[in-house]
């Protein structure tokens, strides 16, 4: 008989690559505080050497549909095995990069982005991956951003990184410093701040404050340090304020994070991959969430990687699995 109290559709969490630290601490989460509105998404024979290595104490329940969720009993770590995942993967070496661990992660990742389109899951929750395994195994993909946004079908997307502490969204992600600099257009900043306007609204945010930090040192002191500002940033902060929407600077990077954890923003806006998530990450990465905007669902993911160096050790900490799930909760709820 199923679960009165079990939610419906459940959320789904993808157990990354095999031969990190994802699947030990999905098996480490579910035994500290096990989510009774979650489905890993996964190879049972990983998870169950994760659970394994976390300890054990959890019984993996193998499910034929995540909708299934409802019978499964306490103490259970409930996985559903998609078709199509490579064989004998449980064999995978721990800390190594696996063409294999790559497969599986990204048939994982496809399989319940497919239940969510379908309304058979509420939101996806997604563990590391590995972009070395991911290539090995032919995926055309540099991560799950770009992977997420062609399985919704090409919707302009952006990456955010959150705790209680600060939000920040970038304008651009996985590419070289030099590349990101030539992708620093006026455009490109100006759908940014639409999409985190948009975002953050729908998470209850009523008139978000959207810092933009500069790309330069003291964000180009008047073209001194160069040019971007003058000629792509600010013009997008001046489009977006045209069109109702809180933006303002560019702030010099190097200050406007403090601004904004001391409450004068609701978010910043950074240029580029570092100079955006160093702030949040040196926060503390065991509560920091990276949330994908711009997709027709939600998706969340905790903000590490897989460190191999430690995977199999049973020292991992699922501290941030945690926060992700939590806010993917959240927000699905606000959302619904």
């Amino acid at each position: 008989m199923a679960r009165p109290d079990v939610p419906t559709p459940p959320l789904l969490v993808t157990m990354g690559d095999a031969c990190g630290i994802g699947p030990e601490n999905i098996a480490m989460q579910w035994a500290r505080q096990a989510p009774g509105d979650a489905v890993v998404v996964g190879d049972v024979g990983v998870m169950r050497r994760a659970v394994a290595l976390a300890g054990g104490g959890l019984a993996v329940a193998v499910l034929e549909t995540p909708q299934e969720l409802g019978r499964v009993p306490p103490r259970c770590l409930p996985v559903w095995q998609p078709d199509g995942l490579p064989a004998d993967l449980a064999s995978a070496p721990l800390g190594q990069v696996d063409r294999r661990a790559g497969a599986a992660a990204a048939r994982c990742i496809e399989a319940a982005v497919a239940e969510i389109l379908a309304s058979r899951g509420r939101a996806l929750v997604t563990a590391p991956i590995h972009k070395e395994a991911l290539h090995a195994a032919g995926s055309p993909y540099p991560g799950h951003t770009e992977m997420l946004q062609a399985l919704a079908g090409g919707p302009p997307v952006r990456m955010m990184l959150a705790n209680e502490e600060l939000r920040t969204v970038l304008v651009t992600i996985h590419c070289s410093l030099r590349e990101a600099i030539e992708r620093v257009t006026r455009a490109a900043v100006l759908e940014t701040l639409r999409i985190t306007d948009t975002a953050l609204k729908r998470m209850g945010l009523a008139a978000p404050r959207i810092a933009v930090a500069g790309l330069n040192p003291h964000a180009g002191e008047g073209g001194l340090f160069g040019r971007e500002e003058i000629e792509h940033i600010a013009p997008a902060i001046a489009d977006a304020r045209a069109a109702g929407i809180d933006a303002s600077g560019p702030y010099a990077p190097d200050t406007v994070f403090m601004r904004a954890r001391r409450g004068e923003f609701d978010v910043v806006v950074a240029m580029t991959h570092d100079h955006g998530l160093i702030p949040v990450k040196y926060l503390g990465v065991e509560q920091g969430v990276n949330v994908t905007l711009g997709l027709p669902f939600v998706r969340t993911s905790p903000d590490h990687g897989t460190a191999f160096d430690i995977a199999g050790q049973g020292v991992a900490d699922p501290a941030s699995l945690g926060a992700a799930l939590a806010m993917a909760r959240r927000l699905s709820a606000v959302a619904a």
